[in-house]
């Protein structure tokens, strides 16, 4: 059966991690998959486990149905996290919160109770060990999510994004920033907050229009925010003129402060699309008229064609691959590296301790030098050449990469996008592109870290699904 793990880990929340949460292995989750639809396709998993956890199938049992449910609610908790973690980016540094603060409102699932939910939809209920359904007062927000969502529905969503709206939209959650003074950013914040990947994406005449907005609007936001203002206000006539004497020295003539507003709100159309893209909002939005669902009026009508859709869905399976790739490539590199240093005549004694001794490097941030006496070795070279979390990393990044090269080129080709075997331009541009990608959103930050010395903190995607790793097999 090829379905995804995501089926069968869940994402809680983790006291013993820096990062806030772990993903974590829910055995009864993965044996109802193995014993009850080991024979379906993976495209269809998701649809008969809505079908037997939303009682569609009259002949399905609550303790089957809670099972179904389950593996749902782990399947979840994913984009569960992603919202946390974009409304957090949302915040940007003007806050006094992290999203491990957010995943105490949302990730409330134990992936332990078995949980149905009643004829009508409304109340969740416990299945206890003979099968019986009593009422509870508690409820996980994870079965909330699936109480709601219409997978018959004309204009549905995906489950994913139907999760990442439900937590964006989560009233404790909302309640929690509403504190914060958390809204939607408005133009001027978003512009005011441009990163420099984002400025990247512009023109040259885009980003002097930017450099100079934040020249005189940054400025000034500065000495407002120390005295409390909170809302960005629209630029007034002074900072707009100062902003058109700045862009003539730049060479870029605007002839009046109507067409910079024009040009200003052109550019935050672009970081909007970008912000879409980049963290993969949700497509679609409730339409309280028709209670179905529309596409989000922030999207510019142009991006709503059928190829920008189809964009979406590449990038959206992009990531998704990525994560499993670079799961299976930890398994796999630290499976041979132990393997190994058993055969080693030099180091074989040390290879029990190689897990241990990246235990030491990526959970207590110690360096080779110090990890080196704890494991019984007589040198910071010999602990190098034992652990090596740089060649280890290294190995990863080149297995993560061939694996998500596989799965990208195998769904181009069922979406028409090439042929088998392609053409060897296409397979060197997309190669390019996939290392690009993987170092963008993993492996950059990791080596970064690596050669951070003393001063490190490992908080990479890397360093995170290594110490998963490693607390799932001590």
């Amino acid at each position: 059966m090829d379905v995804s793990p995501r089926y069968w880990k869940m994402c809680r929340i983790s006291a013993s991690q820096r990062v806030g949460y772990e993903y974590s292995l829910v055995p009864l989750a993965q044996e109802f998959l193995n014993k009850k639809i080991r024979h379906l396709a993976a495209e269809d998993t998701q649809a008969v486990l809505l079908s037997h956890f939303l009682a569609k199938n009259s002949a399905v049992d609550a303790t089957s149905r809670a099972y179904a449910g389950l593996c749902l609610r782990c399947y979840v908790s994913e984009p569960i996290l992603k919202a946390c973690q974009k409304i957090d980016n949302l915040f940007s540094g003007d806050k006094h919160f992290t999203y491990q603060e957010l995943l105490s409102y949302v990730l409330n699932d134990d992936g332990q109770t078995l949980v149905i939910i009643d004829q009508e939809g409304r109340n969740q209920l416990i299945v206890d060990n003979n099968g019986e359904a009593q009422t509870t007062a508690y409820r996980f927000f994870s079965v909330r999510i699936l109480q709601t969502f219409n997978a018959d529905f004309e204009s549905r969503m995906s489950l994913d994004n139907w999760a990442y709206l439900q937590t964006r939209q989560n009233p404790e959650l909302k309640d929690f920033l509403s504190e914060h003074g958390f809204k939607h950013l408005s133009d001027w914040a978003l512009l005011n907050r441009v990163r420099p990947k984002q400025l990247e994406r512009l023109s040259k005449r885009d980003r002097h229009l930017v450099e100079v907005f934040h020249a005189v609007y940054r400025r000034d936001r500065l000495q407002q925010s120390s005295k409390g203002a909170r809302k960005c206000p629209d630029p007034s006539t002074a900072q707009l003129q100062e902003m058109l004497n700045g862009l003539r020295k730049r060479d870029v003539i605007i002839n009046s402060s109507v067409e910079l507003m024009n040009e200003l709100k052109q550019v935050v159309t672009q970081l909007r699309h970008y912000d879409i893209w980049s963290y993969r909002e949700a497509l679609e939005v409730h339409d309280p008229e028709t209670g179905g669902y529309t596409y989000r009026s922030d999207l510019p009508a142009e991006h709503l064609s059928e190829i920008d859709i189809e964009q979406q869905e590449i990038l959206d399976f992009l990531h998704e691959q990525l994560s499993l790739a670079l799961t299976s490539a930890i398994e796999q590199e630290i499976r041979d590296r132990t393997i190994d240093l058993k055969k080693s005549k030099k180091y074989a004694r040390f290879a029990q301790q190689f897990i241990s001794g990246l235990q030491l490097y990526y959970f207590q941030n110690l360096s080779l030098r110090d990890i080196a006496p704890q494991l019984g070795m007589t040198s910071w070279d010999q602990a190098r050449r034992v652990l090596n979390p740089g060649e280890l990393l290294s190995k990863v990044r080149t297995v993560t990469t061939k694996q998500l090269l596989d799965s990208i080129l195998k769904k181009a080709v069922e979406m028409g996008l090439t042929k088998m075997p392609p053409e060897p331009d296409y397979l060197k541009t997309l190669a390019e592109y996939i290392e690009a990608f993987a170092d963008n959103e993993i492996f950059r930050e990791a080596a970064e870290e690596i050669k951070a010395g003393k001063s490190r903190s490992m908080n990479s995607l890397y360093a995170q699904q290594l110490r998963t790793y490693i607390e799932q097999h001590t």
